[in-house]
């Protein structure tokens, strides 16, 4: 009884030694502003989301200003102000399925090299008037741009379509949304919207753009990192599984050790 106990001691430190050595990630900056005649200034409500088992999604609030070095012409359009939320790209394979023999199965597939595995839009205005075709490419806002983008690894004749059938799934289960007009624009200068993150959430990195527009042309950009992790007993165990794969196996070994060892002693101690 002793030995084991010994063991268990003995796996325990492997176990703190090994966790006490890894380091905690670290998110790259905000891209800087650039120098142009109208910048946008953007904060969001938090940068940090703990996805505990009581995690039933929030309304992530994102707001701003607008900073001019020079005052607007009288004749220029109306600025525009579009907010986008990215979660995590993902590789998947979409499947289409077909009736063979009187069984439905899977005959075709397109694997999708990368989608976001969460994508909103928000906007002040209609998003075809607040962009062009040409900055919607370039910028990859739309959320079909945001997905075929990265391209996709065609195993069917008609790709699109798989890729269609993707957005509406995942449109269906609330990880893509587009709102148009719901960033509140006031006097072309402060803006702010809410994002509704659902409680399916993926841990990793969720990027935020503000993107500001006239005429359709994107004046400026500025994007912010939301570090997505899961906390508490399960975050940590998932961190560990992640990150220290020994660590973890040793630990798994100690509980499986110690729950033996407690079972043969209360058995014991039952029979005297």
């Amino acid at each position: 009884m002793r030995a084991a106990a010994s063991a268990i001691a003995a796996l325990l430190l492997l176990v703190a030694a090994a966790v006490s050595a890894q380091e905690r990630p670290v998110l790259p900056p905000a891209t800087p502003v650039p120098e142009t005649g109208e910048q946008v200034l953007a904060g969001l409500s938090q940068t940090n989301v703990a996805l505990t088992a009581g995690f039933e999604g929030l309304e992530l609030l994102v707001f701003g200003a607008v900073w001019r070095s020079a005052p607007v012409p009288e004749d220029a359009e109306p600025l525009q102000v579009i907010v986008t939320v990215e979660g995590p790209p993902q590789r998947l394979a979409v499947w289409r399925k077909a009736r063979r023999a009187g069984i439905w199965m899977n005959v075709e597939q397109v694997r999708v090299a990368s989608a976001p595995s969460f994508y909103a839009v928000a906007t002040s205005g209609r998003l075809a008037g607040s962009l062009s075709a040409t900055e919607d490419l370039r910028h990859r806002v739309s959320i079909p741009l945001a997905i075929r983008a990265f391209g996709t690894l065609a195993g069917a004749a008609d790709a699109p379509a798989f890729t269609d059938a993707l957005i509406r799934l995942r449109t269906d289960a609330g990880l893509y949304r587009v709102a148009e007009e719901s960033v509140e624009l006031t006097r072309e200068t402060l803006f702010r919207t809410t994002v509704a993150l659902p409680a399916a959430l993926t841990e990793g990195e969720y990027l935020v753009r503000v993107l500001l527009s006239r005429g359709g042309q994107v004046l400026d950009v500025t994007e912010t990192a939301i570090a997505v992790r899961k906390a508490g007993l399960e975050g940590w165990l998932a961190a560990l599984a992640r990150d220290q794969p020994i660590a973890y196996g040793l630990l798994a070994v100690a509980l499986a050790v110690a729950a033996g060892w407690g079972a043969s002693a209360a058995f014991r101690y039952l029979r005297s």
